[in-house]
């Protein structure tokens, strides 16, 4: 704690210092202004779209949710619900007279009905673990979910000869699960996600699955309401093989169920067409790479005959719904940094409706975003760029027109980055990359300023041109941002994609410092000011620049995996790393991990160099920070460690966290500022 006063009054005094001609500024505490909308829902007269309002409440330091509707004439915006806590999972019944959704507001996450046409609300359950992905039934009765069960266990220790009234330590905890902690959620309780239904004018729920599977997927009813279809991982491999999704048939009356698909691949998002002859869902074959394209698939129900619709479409298809008339299917998909969306139908050549589907992140500028589509074809979608965060936008006719501006208030006055494109050859082998430049406000090209490379993470993901606080706060002190999506990351094809596939870092890093090299070409840039920074696969990235070349005045590592080893052996996921990152067990190829492991480079750091990560991260655990900050210190490197409490993997999930992330940051490239 000696260490962490001093930092933490510097950051602010940093962050504060700005003169009156930057009052507009963007400032640290902006960031509890910003909103953003998602999940959405269009009625099916396409006039009405239903979304969660988020915004960042600055007592509780929590980001909070309510549930909104937009009018697409008027554009007059109202409220269904209210209140400081979160509303999510808005979903419209068939009959379109009653919103069912999920809230926090009585201390547990809980199910409720807003009746439209009187507003009315209730809260119609009971329950006790939080309910995911309610869906109506096609007579608007009832409503599925899925829910954690805990198991029935007992310790198989008990300590004799405890006398009564004595107080003892803590009982030993008996693990013996392949999974027994997640990134966010801690240490998990032993049991199974079932599925459930409920009475839309509440009651008691309903179990309609009972075995010892997570049966926790997206459902879709057959038309006669009488069966489902949801996506599970039943196999009795389940746990070391967790991807191996496959499509099942519930029958409500019976409870029995039927596997629909049988390959070795994650079969997902079943989706019963509107005539209840075909289903829709996602998946690809398994073949243990570092990524493949999820296709579209369609299944007749009365053959059996299932087809892709995607099979030379060199994307990934992600989130998927009917037309009305069964004749074909909406999906997302990323390309090139950004979200877009396509009509398939079921034979014939698809069509894009809109490449402008927007993030719905604001911390870092991921792609990502919501759609939905109204019975005439009317698209609502979330529509996001580099100076705003997600906002409500439709298609009708072909047209587009933004139907909300959440953060008019928060940023209309603020002078923010201005962000351009920019693509360059890898001195590698000359592939094109593409990335973005976050100018600073009233930029200069006469003058020099410093840049900060920040690196995504993923690694098999993805930034674009979308709205980002952390650019955004970066760019306010003066710097130019330089965002890339080096080789590996996905939205560029499959082989783009696989080129680090047991090959990871290598020559991303060539992709980079190509990058770095063409904004000094520009000459607004301070050589003896470059700084690089990056998160999770970032944080790695990172870690591996500082061990191959002393160019950048300082880094700043964000939680990183340092040594490949430790890490398959205490990340949360760890069989998946292991089958899927590389060629085999770590003592089967010690050799091969450790060549890839930034910590076999350190002897080569000299530049000075701060870690941050949570400290309840157990995605890439702490233990993979403090090996690198120890042997910093071993080697007389300039290092700090900044640990931030309670926080898992995201770390920003409160917004005071994303003010410290980007504070500390700056105040370290500050103080290595030459």
């Amino acid at each position: 704690m000696k260490f962490i006063a001093p930092f933490a009054l510097l950051a602010t005094v940093s962050f504060s210092g700005f003169t009156s001609q930057t009052e507009q500024m963007l400032q640290l505490e902006n960031v509890f202004d910003l909103e953003y909308a998602n999940q959405i829902d269009i009625t099916e007269d396409g006039k009405t779209v239903y979304f969660v309002r988020n915004r960042m409440d600055i007592k509780t330091d929590r980001k909070v949710g309510n549930i909104w509707s937009v009018d697409y004439k008027t554009k007059q915006m109202q409220p269904l619900t209210s209140g400081v806590h979160m509303d999510y999972s808005p979903v419209l019944s068939p009959d379109g007279q009653r919103l069912a959704f999920i809230s926090t507001r009585d201390g547990s996450s809980q199910i409720y009905i807003k009746w439209l046409k009187t507003g009315a609300m209730a809260k119609i359950s009971n329950l006790t673990s939080s309910p995911r992905a309610i869906t109506w039934s096609p007579d608007s009765s009832q409503l599925i979910f899925n829910m954690f069960v805990p198991s029935a266990t007992s310790a198989p220790v008990n300590l004799p000869g405890k006398p009564k009234g004595a107080t003892w330590a803590e009982p030993a905890k008996f693990i013996d699960d392949v999974y027994y902690r997640s990134d966010g959620g801690g240490y998990t309780q032993k049991g199974f996600s079932q599925l459930f239904s409920i009475d839309a004018n509440g009651g008691n729920a309903k179990r309609l699955t009972h075995d010892e599977f997570d049966n926790a997927g997206d459902v879709s009813f057959s038309n006669d309401g009488k069966s489902l279809y949801f996506s599970a991982n039943r196999h009795k491999n389940n746990q070391l093989k967790f991807t191996n999704n496959e499509i099942y048939k519930l029958d409500l009356a019976s409870q029995t169920i039927t596997e629909i698909t049988n390959r070795d691949g994650p079969d997902e998002q079943p989706k019963v067409s509107p005539d209840g002859r075909y289903l829709a869902y996602t998946g690809y074959d398994d073949i243990r790479t570092n990524y493949e394209n999820a296709q579209l698939y369609i299944r007749d129900l009365k053959t059996g005959n299932t087809t892709s619709l995607t099979p030379n479409f060199d994307r990934s298809v992600g989130q998927i719904k009917w037309s009305a008339n069964s004749k074909g299917v909406y999906f997302s998909y990323a390309d090139k940094g950004q979200t877009a969306l396509a009509y398939q139908p079921r034979s014939g050549k698809r069509k894009i409706i809109t490449t402008q589907i927007g993030s719905v992140a604001f911390g870092r500028p991921y792609s990502g975003g919501d759609f939905d589509v109204s019975e005439d074809g009317e698209v609502a979608f979330t529509l996001a760029d580099t100076q705003r965060p997600a906002d409500i936008a439709t298609i009708k006719r072909g047209k587009a027109q933004r139907l909300t501006t959440l953060n008019a208030d928060a940023l209309g006055d603020r002078a923010l980055a201005k962000v351009e494109e920019i693509w360059v050859k890898s001195s590698h082998d000359e592939l094109p990359i593409q990335g973005w430049i976050a100018y600073p406000p009233e930029f200069d090209s006469s003058k020099k300023y410093p840049l900060i490379l920040e690196i995504h993470g993923g690694p098999v993901a993805n930034y674009g041109p979308h709205f980002s606080a952390e650019i955004q706060l970066f760019a306010a002190k003066g710097n130019v941002v330089l965002y890339m999506n080096p080789r590996g990351s996905d939205s560029y094809g499959k082989e783009f994609a696989q080129t680090i596939h047991h090959n990871y870092p290598s020559n991303d890093f060539d992709d980079l410092m190509t990058g770095v090299d063409a904004l000094i070409a520009k000459g607004f840039i301070d050589e003896s000011k470059l700084f690089v920074t990056g998160g999770s696969g970032g944080g790695v990235l990172t870690a591996w620049i500082v061990g191959h070349t002393d160019r950048f005045a300082a880094a700043v590592v964000a939680k990183p995996v340092i040594n490949w080893i430790s890490f398959v052996l205490t990340a949360d996921f760890y069989p998946f790393f292991a089958d899927y990152w590389f060629p085999g067990k770590p003592w089967d190829h010690i050799e091969h991990y450790m060549k890839r492991s930034p910590i076999s480079y350190v002897g080569n750091v000299k530049t000075p160099t701060m870690l941050l990560t949570g400290e309840s991260d157990y995605r890439t655990p702490i233990s993979e920070t403090e090996q690198f900050y120890q042997a910093l210190k071993l080697q007389g490197v300039d290092t700090a460690m900044v640990r931030i409490p309670n926080a898992s993997h995201g770390i920003t999930a409160r917004p005071s966290n994303l003010m410290t992330k980007v504070a500390y940051i700056q105040w370290w490239f500050d103080k290595h500022t030459k």
